[in-house]
């Protein structure tokens, strides 16, 4: 079972990748911990809407640039594609911890750089999540996506602690320094990658239909058109995390930098144990996504009704299983189904619209939390899996006979 998880870090420029992508992640997830706090504590009087703001302007290029990050993805080297996309997310958060090491940071500087890094990340998310399957065949492809969302859980429960931390002790601009630092290690992997063992897959041709070609293949594909429904839902509404949490530690619970840190990691043990779950799978199922988002719902609905923190830290172990879960099977449902020649434009839709509808739900999400309390805010969050489970049930019962990954031909 052990050798059957971990199988894809057999392929040494996997391994290679992985190890650079984990230090990184860390880093991410020390500054995404580190902004939230700086918002919602030093640069406002615990104002959860100005989170919103902040994850509305980091996520909302997913959709903005859409129709050229999945292009590219498809179009270009994308191991050169993500050279320049990490070494620019390394000096914008080198900038960010300058000016706040230095005491000059303000409100509008973290939103002006939230947006540039949107940006940024809009090109690279989904050439890094296509590059997998330049670096192992088909046959390991399901498992190699597994390791990545691994990859980042561990992340996620290292790195908001250290931030914590990290914050207590000398401050939050530190834990934006660290991530500038950390960018290094996955340029150092690119680096050393063995470039005639890689896997290219087709690359898109140059004309004007490529733009809209992504939008026509998922038209197309009920199976895919389901799953977008069900991403945006839970997207939107439920996948606000660092409003969610932040406001039930400061709001609900009187807690600090610690607590914030602490919870967000304790989330994490649920997306890790996920993400282990999903790689020792042999392929996904359309099923695992109506039992992930049923999942969502109910964890939500119980983390709304908790007396105490540590009741809330259990039901976000159960939201993140769930969370994992879902993600991770639309990630290879979608890889493994769709034509190598269009993975990165769908992917790209899926990202846009999976994390790019944050900007249409945490501005919301965030307003309720603060007019009504943190507790109708995850009573939303609860809401949109419900609803997202409706969506996925509709679509078993009318394809009676069941989802399964078709291999479909190299070429349209």
């Amino acid at each position: 079972m052990a050798t059957a998880t971990f199988r894809s870090l057999k392929v040494f420029n996997y391994r290679v990748w992985a190890i650079g992508s984990l230090v990184s992640n860390v880093g991410t997830w020390m500054q995404r911990t580190a902004q939230d706090w700086l918002v919602l504590t030093e640069l406002t009087q615990h104002n959860a809407t100005a989170v919103g703001v902040v994850m509305g302007l980091q996520f909302g290029p997913q959709l903005l640039l859409l129709p050229w990050t999945g292009y590219a993805a498809d179009r270009f080297d994308r191991r050169k594609l993500l050279i320049a996309t990490q070494a620019a997310s390394g000096l914008l958060a080198l900038i960010l911890g300058l000016l706040v090491v230095t005491g000059f940071v303000q409100l509008w500087h973290v939103y002006v750089l939230a947006f540039l890094s949107g940006c940024v990340n809009a090109i690279d998310m989904p050439a890094r999540q296509t590059f997998v399957s330049d670096l192992v065949t088909d046959t390991d492809l399901s498992n190699a996506v597994a390791l990545n969302s691994t990859s980042m859980m561990v992340a996620q429960f290292v790195g908001p602690a250290v931030a914590g931390v990290l914050i207590a002790a000398v401050g939050s601009g530190w834990a934006f320094l660290i991530n500038a630092a950390s960018v290094g290690a996955v340029l150092a992997s690119l680096g050393f990658l063995r470039l005639a063992e890689l896997h290219p897959n087709a690359r898109a041709g140059r004309s004007r239909g490529n733009l809209v070609e992504g939008f026509r293949y998922v038209r197309s594909r009920p199976d895919l058109k389901a799953i977008l429904w069900m991403l945006f839902l839970m997207g939107t509404f439920g996948l606000n995390f660092p409003i969610f949490i932040s406001t039930m530690s400061v709001n609900v619970f009187h807690g600090g930098a610690n607590q914030y840190g602490l919870l967000t990691s304790i989330m994490a043990i649920g997306t890790l144990a996920g993400a282990l779950l999903a790689a020792g799978r042999e392929r996904p199922r359309f099923g695992l996504l109506l039992a992930g988002a049923a999942i969502f719902g109910i964890g939500f609905a119980f983390a709304a009704i908790t007396p105490n923190v540590w009741l809330f830290g259990a039901a976000l172990v159960v939201i993140g299983v769930a969370t994992l879960t879902f993600t991770n099977s639309t990630s290879s449902l979608m890889q493994l189904s769709t034509e190598p020649v269009m993975r990165g434009r769908v992917m790209a839709l899926r990202l846009a619209i999976g994390v790019g509808a944050t900007p249409i739900g945490a501005p919301i999400v965030g307003w309720v939390a603060d007019a009504f309390g943190p507790r109708w805010a995850l009573g939303i969050g609860a809401a949109s899996g419900f609803a997202a489970a409706a969506v996925a049930f509709s679509y078993l019962v009318e394809h009676r006979h069941g989802y399964h990954v078709r291999r479909l031909p190299p070429e349209i």
